[in-house]
């Protein structure tokens, strides 16, 4: 772990982005933690990172990693102070559609003329 506790230099979003991505490609070997490490998390106070996550599995797969990934953080952007907070959060848009009901519903969200059409050609999926 990273120790140095006089090390508070400021770095870019970009440095983050960078050294974020030098990370992933230590976890070849875990593609879901991988995965779920995919997006780089936000930037607040210079030092907080903020990262949104959509399950309970995806916080528990950051959790076993995140002694290392933040001492990684530290060390290579030369900033004691850097945290990582992890949120799970509901996010609906990304709603895995499996129903054929469900896929047209959804169509009928970006384009309400749909509905017309299925009703006008009584249209049923079947």
């Amino acid at each position: 772990m990273h120790t140095k506790a006089d090390e508070f230099e400021e770095f870019k979003k970009e440095d983050l982005e960078l050294k974020w991505k030098e990370f992933l490609t230590r976890l070849d070997d875990r593609p879901n933690l991988q995965s779920t490490l995919a997006q780089v998390p936000k930037l607040k106070d210079n030092s907080e990172l903020y990262l949104e996550i959509d399950n309970s599995i995806q916080s528990n797969l950051i959790t076993s990693i995140k002694p290392e990934l933040v001492s990684f953080l530290r060390r290579e952007l030369r900033n004691s102070n850097i945290e990582l907070t992890v949120e799970v959060t509901e996010n609906i848009k990304n709603r895995i559609i499996y129903t054929d009901n469900d896929k047209f519903d959804e169509m009928a969200k970006k384009n309400p003329s749909l509905k017309l059409l299925k009703q006008k050609f009584n249209l049923d999926f079947g």
